[in-house]
């Protein structure tokens, strides 16, 4: 295998993992909220892609927006019920709930389907490589790095260029000043966490294919959430996804060329950055 077929391998990678962290990186960085039950969200999203596959053969295309809309709706009625009242609370407190509740969802999940590894059947059309130029491409893992480009894309225009953005960044910094010039502070909050949970859960029917599924994906795939946020910043979309990037490029690169390393390359590159930028690859300046 080549570099840059390990390369292009490494990006898809990547940006599953910006897809699936990019959720977080909102709730933390534009609500201050820590939400370490975030991969739980993923993990709905890729049991409903399962199950509406396997059970009743539903197309996989067709399963990926269901992914989103059910972990949305999840994230939805819980930041109406159990997250709204904990945004006041410190961070220790939330993370002590939102680990308690990635426990539950485990449980819960380990019950009702098993503990066993998730496979599905992609379509023809996505399975196999093509070659380009002499270079080996994985035809989903080409598919997966073009949307989720697209899904980049469009999360920065949305938080940085539209009304909508403008309005939750003045609530995150002073909600007591945007309810006084009517900006509905509750429902910005709610939509959010909502579109938080959609990604995840949109990240995790993607990354079946990719990183497994079984009901420990909330705590495998935890430390690696928090990397790409920790390491890209929660300022900016632009962050986290470039450092999904650089991780999921190191991640593979590390796998296939240095085995015997296993994760240390991916933890020795996330200290190396924090010692160079220690608030972010993108965080804003303080003064």
């Amino acid at each position: 295998m080549t570099l840059l077929t390990i390369l292009i391998d490494g990006l898809a990678y990547g940006m599953v993992l910006f897809v699936l962290a990019s959720g977080l990186s909102v709730t933390l960085g534009l609500m201050n909220f820590v939400n370490l039950a975030h991969g739980a969200f993923a993990m709905v999203g890729g049991y409903v892609t399962v199950v509406l596959m396997q059970r009743y053969g539903v197309h996989f295309l067709w399963t990926l927006p269901a992914a989103f809309l059910t972990a949305a709706a999840a994230g939805y009625v819980l930041e109406r019920t159990l997250y709204r009242p904990m945004y006041a609370k410190s961070h220790l407190d939330q993370v002590v709930f939102s680990i308690g509740l990635v426990f539950m969802a485990v449980a819960a999940m380990k019950y009702v389907m098993g503990s066993q590894q998730q496979i599905i059947s992609l379509p023809e059309w996505l399975r196999g490589r093509f070659d380009v130029f002499g270079v080996s491409i994985g035809r989903y893992r080409f598919f997966v790095f073009v949307l989720c480009g697209l899904l980049a894309l469009t999360l920065h225009f949305v938080f940085s260029r539209t009304r909508f953005g403008s309005r939750l960044r003045a609530a995150v910094d002073d909600a007591r000043v945007a309810r006084g010039l009517g900006i509905p502070v509750n429902g910005l909050f709610a939509i959010t966490f909502a579109v938080g949970s959609g990604l995840a859960g949109f990240g995790g029917a993607l990354g079946i294919e990719l990183l497994g599924l079984d009901p420990t994906f909330p705590l495998k795939f935890m430390i690696y959430f928090l990397i790409v946020v920790t390491v890209g910043g929660t300022t900016t979309i632009t962050g986290p996804f470039l450092a999904a990037m650089l991780l999921g490029v190191a991640d593979v690169m590390g796998k296939y060329l240095i085995p015997q390393a296993g994760a240390f390359i991916i933890y020795a590159l996330m200290v190396a950055l924090l010692l160079l930028r220690p608030e972010g690859l993108f965080s804003r300046s303080r003064s």
